[in-house]
């Protein structure tokens, strides 16, 4: 499950419609009503705000505006309900790690977002989060290694090219 906290407008359609698939699993994990992924590290952050549905509902509605925006029609009937407005704080570390593993999925899935997309330095964040400095997620399992550069060839089921001290994956943000 990989609930990404860049704005869904870098990811290619396979990945959208990933994204929107994965956060409709989270919302159900939230909600108590699976067994599986209950311990997910990427829903700690969901878990953390006051309403945890209401933030995934809104990471959701967001995720669907981005497809509505491309043409594509996810069923807005599954679109849940948005209190108050929350965000969630983000460490710029994490954007960037994230960011260098999509910039590989893309290189290798599809080269034509890869070429729209490996000139932006600093990408935005999924609009649920605000970013703040600080290093990868704790929640991160990937936290010891330095996220896959473009070009990279991947050496793990992960995709992560090689393992680093976190002081160089910080150095890559």
């Amino acid at each position: 499950m990989r609930l990404w906290t860049l704005h869904p407008k870098y990811l290619d359609a396979q990945g959208l419609v990933a994204l929107w698939r994965e956060a409709l699993l989270a919302r159900e994990v939230l909600r108590g009503r699976t067994n599986g992924y209950r311990r997910h590290p990427q829903l700690m952050r969901f878990r953390s705000c006051a309403s945890p549905r209401s933030a995934i509902n809104r990471y959701l509605a967001l995720v669907h505006r981005e497809a509505s925006y491309r043409g594509y029609t996810f069923d807005r009937s599954k679109l849940g309900r948005i209190g108050s407005p929350q965000r969630i704080l983000v460490t710029e570390g994490q954007l960037q790690y994230e960011w260098h593993w999509l910039l590989n999925k893309l290189e290798r899935r599809s080269p034509s977002v890869y070429c729209r997309h490996v000139d932006v330095s600093f990408p935005a964040a999924h609009p649920l989060f605000r970013v703040v400095s600080g290093p990868i997620a704790d929640w991160e399992h990937a936290q010891q290694r330095a996220g896959p550069q473009p070009g990279a060839q991947p050496d793990g089921p992960a995709g992560v090219s090689s393992l680093v001290s976190i002081g160089a994956a910080r150095r890559l943000a």
